[in-house]
């Protein structure tokens, strides 16, 4: 398990020594997390510009903003310290500049990315996995949509257990349930294959371990098995993709500013019960049932009930509310307005296939 110390940083600044550094952050999370303390003596060396996020999800108004400023500063390293939305905005940044084409571009999908600007990634958060993914979102008018293009990975990941300690439990819980979940869907998605498996059952192992405990009592130690597992889920899902959790999950996000992780646990165990029940439909190249036996021995359950109720105390563990009156979410007159914005490129990886009118009777819990 390789993780990294502030040496790693320093030696690898040293490159750019001298040299202009374009950093993006979080201005909450940068001094919550330490890195502020941590790392002042470090780029004090260096001619920094310093960009922190306004925008509560990554948003497209923001990301034009930001690739001004990159094109005004000429940064020789672009530095993102931060979790999902920053590393996404710093990873679009290094591989586009076309301002007047981006949000064309991005509603087609249809858009050549390329590394423009050296891109290093130190995450703050132990969940999105985005250090080593080839994706990263992006919201216009409330609507997610994705970059996609291998360019998008960042040159260099550095894993700091220390910039993850002091993050408040519900960033914590949020974050890490977001890895669970997508190594959870990376082992049925359709795009599975044997390396991305390997992947996802491994973070498993770790995360489902270190979960409860980093919540509970963070420490060094499973700080970074949090962040060590996140990272192998990230690989997972870079591969493989996510499903039909992650699809519905955005409009809960941009709609009602439910945290990312979070909103992706609100249906988790929803979407895989529904799977299972109808895994005779299976449309995957594997046999969807042993996949799950496979999910079933993780979670130490003999079922699928057993493995419903399990999801759910991890969920109660971690402090997560799925309940939807609870989270001021009337799910009955809200069905349509948060089925329309989900990802149906998500959707299409889900083993089961899932038509909208399908969605309505799962999010009400009624199949």
């Amino acid at each position: 398990m390789k993780i990294n110390n502030l040496d790693d940083i320093k030696n690898f600044l040293k490159e750019y020594n001298g040299k202009k550094i374009f950093i993006i952050s979080g201005r909450k999370s940068y001094k919550l997390s330490t890195a502020e303390k941590k790392f002042k003596n470090i780029f004090h060396k260096h001619n920094v510009f310093y960009y922190f996020k306004i925008n509560f999800y990554p948003e497209i108004n923001e990301l034009i903003k930001i690739i001004k400023l990159i094109k005004k500063f000429k940064p020789d390293l672009i530095l993102a310290i931060g979790g999902g939305s920053v590393i996404d905005y710093a990873k679009i940044a290094s591989c586009y500049g076309d301002i007047k084409k981006i949000k064309n571009d991005l509603k087609k999908g249809n858009f050549n990315l390329k590394k423009i600007t050296t891109l290093a990634v130190i995450p703050t958060t132990a969940g999105s996995g985005a250090e080593v993914t080839s994706n990263a979102v992006m919201y216009i008018d409330k609507i997610k949509y994705s970059f996609e293009g291998e360019a998008l990975i960042p040159n260099n990941f550095f894993l700091l257990p220390e910039l993850i300690l002091k993050n408040d439990k519900k960033l914590k819980a949020s974050a890490g349930i977001d890895a669970i979940a997508q190594a959870l869907e990376s082992m049925i998605s359709l795009k599975s294959n044997p390396k991305s498996f390997s992947y996802a059952s491994n973070s498993l192992k770790i995360t489902l371990k270190s979960y409860i405990n980093y919540l509970k009592k963070p420490d060094k130690h499973n700080s970074s098995l949090m962040l060590f597992g996140a990272m192998l889920a990230g690989k997972a899902i870079n591969i493989s993709k996510t499903t039909a959790p992650h699809a519905i999950s955005y409009p809960f996000t941009s709609i009602y500013k439910i945290s990312h992780g979070h909103a992706v646990s609100l249906n988790l165990e929803k979407f895989l019960k529904f799977n299972f029940l109808n895994n005779h439909k299976s449309i995957s190249n594997f046999d969807l049932k042993n996949r799950y036996e496979e999910l079933f021995k993780l979670f130490g359950v003999k079922d699928i009930f057993e493995f419903e109720q399990e999801i759910k105390l991890i969920k109660k563990k971690a402090g997560l509310e799925d309940n939807y009156k609870k989270l001021g979410i009337n799910i009955n007159t809200s069905y349509s307005k948060i089925i329309s914005g989900v990802n149906l490129l998500r959707l299409k990886n889900n083993p089961i296939k899932i038509e909208k009118k399908d969605l309505k009777f799962i999010l009400l819990n009624k199949f």
